[in-house]
């Protein structure tokens, strides 16, 4: 029977041949830890004794705060820099850029190798066909020391673009099509390999973009066959940071008769310009259902969009142009080699004659005291690839092009490159400022003061009744869990209060909530970034399990690895009310509610009963 690309790559680095539904331990090529993950891994290593397999293929990237200027930012930073002078382990530090695109651009990895980060949107790693996850620091520090990690092999989805899209479209706007065609779950478990004219053409930026918003659809990756152009980038690259004899790489391609979960065909052709209305990266329409809207700021950069290509292409729009007056428009570049570039072909002259700030590299946008962060009210325009309420600031965001932002920028509304105004739009004396549609962004902090117990000690039950707590919503994002303004707490005991911090009419969960209670939700919860922050809030309150329909990928294998018991059942389906009782039993699977009712879930698998019942990971045996 045939392979997909990640059937071979996982194979590959398994030893053996392998199926979906297998979960096997994978050998890691590279490992890394950010800054604001970077403490958390060391705490656990060094808490548990654990050393580092190879520290050749071991590195920390700062990119979530890359000017340290936040005291809690800085003090982890320092942390793993000291750790790292110990163990020989390659810092990429504040002046480097953005962790995923350090690895594919200093040859860190390579076409069919893989990759680990705790980063969540390490599967840009897809763009050269290469196998790249998030994960939370459990599974960081597992692969530090270990250099492997365990891992379920998922079925993959084949996605076939066909058709061309019109001359006006960009690979941002290709992006949003297949998010809008999938949902914010029509990926979930599955990885993706991406076919047709429109992707052999496709540049390694194009690639990147397309790569980046798998997450946002709920995938494990989206992977493309790497064309020639994109194998013999990544061989320059390993070639320049690592010698003439730095390891060849074996690029992975399907087999012609590999076995599909399903093909999707997405038409292109004509495909606009497109943007995601705020809120929700899915929530995709055609720029022209907005254009006009007022903006107050646009950001230009972010992991999807933040390449030379990327900025360059908003730049020829910018040229000889300005930033509408009251607007700011934001740039920051992915790597300090794209700044380097930029500055030296003059890029950058063209966006400070426009009137825009320019930051050095990193991330940008998706983390508190980074460039690109909104207020409440703010209108903005980003060419980031999440929206989430609270994600980019309190204001609301929607996700466009590079050329649309630029566009929209000098028009001071949203807008397209082919219609521009002569004239911009400006603020009205007396107006005030802008005031978001959506409902959800611009209210008010409300911050949850008390919390409740300690993280669930070893010998845990397999059986567990309580009092629960029934969230009717889909898509409860890490960002509602546990909001990135608090992403620097690394002691669990302050993270139960900030549990359900930012969700809406949830703000005051950690009060009401006791140790033993129990979380029902719907599909997709913990969907969007990797952090362990928004699994151990709920272990820091003391609660039992939380039931879904579905988990977000890296989100259930982050309780996992914590002990954290979550199982997937359809409870949300019931007449189950806040307050009631149930009875979870992970073995079986099954719920009982207070009325004699059963509800059959999915049992826990015998590795994750293992690691519940020993309580986490990293726990000894």
């Amino acid at each position: 029977m045939g392979k997909t690309i990640i059937e071979k790559i996982l194979g590959n680095h398994a030893g053996r041949e392998v199926v979906p539904g297998d979960m096997v331990d994978v050998q890691i090529d590279a490992r890394v830890a950010r800054d604001f993950g970077g403490a958390n891994v060391v705490k656990n290593l060094k808490d548990n004794g654990l050393g580092i397999a190879d520290p050749q293929r071991t590195f920390f990237t700062f990119d979530c705060n890359p000017g340290g200027s936040d005291q809690k930012y800085a003090a982890n930073q320092q942390q793993c820099r000291v750790f790292a002078r110990e163990q020989g382990i390659r810092v990429y530090d504040v002046d480097a850029g953005i962790g995923t695109h350090l690895a594919i651009d200093a040859g860190l990895v390579g076409p069919g190798e893989t990759f680990v980060s705790t980063d969540s949107h390490a599967n840009i790693l897809g763009a050269i066909g290469a196998f790249g996850q998030g994960m939370g620091d459990q599974d960081i520090a597992h692969a530090f020391a270990h250099g492997a990690v365990w891992f379920t092999v998922p079925p993959t989805i084949r996605i076939e673009l066909k058709g061309v899209p019109s001359r006006t479209a960009t690979p941002k706007d290709v992006t949003l099509a297949i998010i809008k065609h999938f949902g914010a779950s029509g990926l979930l478990d599955h990885a993706a390999e991406v076919y047709g004219p429109y992707v052999d053409q496709l540049d390694l930026a194009g690639r990147v973009t397309i790569a980046s918003m798998c997450t946002e659809a709920g995938g494990i990756i989206i992977l493309f066959p790497p064309n020639q152009a994109v194998i013999d980038f990544c061989r320059k690259a390993r070639e320049e940071n690592h010698g003439r004899d730095a390891r060849a790489t074996q690029p992975a391609y399907a087999d012609p008769d590999a076995v599909y979960a399903q093909t999707v065909t997405i038409d292109i052709a004509g495909l606009t310009p497109l943007i995601a209305k705020p809120g929700q990266p899915e929530d995709v329409i055609p720029v022209s259902e907005v254009r006009g809207t007022k903006v107050d700021s646009v950001f230009i950069g972010s992991c999807t969009n933040g390449r030379y290509e990327d900025i360059a292409a908003a730049a020829r729009v910018l040229k000889g142009r300005k930033v509408a007056p009251g607007v700011v428009l934001k740039v920051v570049p992915a790597t300090d080699a794209v700044w380097r570039k930029l500055m030296d072909d003059g890029v950058f002259a063209i966006y400070k004659d426009a009137g825009a700030l320019i930051s050095n590299a990193g991330c940008g946008g998706c983390a508190a005291g980074q460039i690109g962060q909104n207020g409440p009210g703010e209108v903005t325009v980003s060419t980031g690839n999440r929206n989430f309420p609270g994600k980019q600031g309190k204001g609301a965001v929607y996700l466009a092009s590079p050329e649309t932002a630029a566009a929209t920028a000098i028009a001071g509304m949203i807008t397209t490159v082919d219609a521009i105004p002569a004239e911009p739009v400006v603020f009205k004396c007396g107006t005030g400022r802008n005031v978001a549609a959506d409902p959800r962004v611009g209210r008010s902090e409300q911050v949850a003061h008390v919390g409740h117990g300690e993280p669930t000690p070893q010998g845990k039950p397999t059986k567990v009744k309580g009092r629960v707590w029934v969230i009717h919503q889909d898509n409860i994002d890490t960002d509602m869990i546990f909001h990135n303004r608090y992403l620097t707490i690394t002691d669990i005991k302050e993270m139960g209060k900030y549990a359900f911090d930012n969700l809406k009419g949830w703000e005051d969960f950690a009060k009401k909530a006791k140790p033993g209670d129990i979380v029902v939700t719907g599909k997709n919860f913990g969907c969007g970034s990797s952090r362990q922050q928004a699994v151990d809030c709920f272990l820091s309150l003391g609660i039992a399990a939380i039931v879904a329909e579905s988990f977000g990928a890296i989100y259930e294998r982050n309780a996992i690895n914590a002990g954290l018991a979550i199982m997937r059942g359809p409870l949300v389906g019931t007449d189950l009310k806040d307050g009631e009782e149930v009875e979870v039993d992970f073995a079986t699977g099954v719920v009982r509610l207070a009325k004699g009712q059963e509800v059959r879930g999915k049992p826990f698998s015998n590795a994750q009963l293992k690691i519940y019942e020993r309580g986490g990971l990293l726990v000894k045996m």
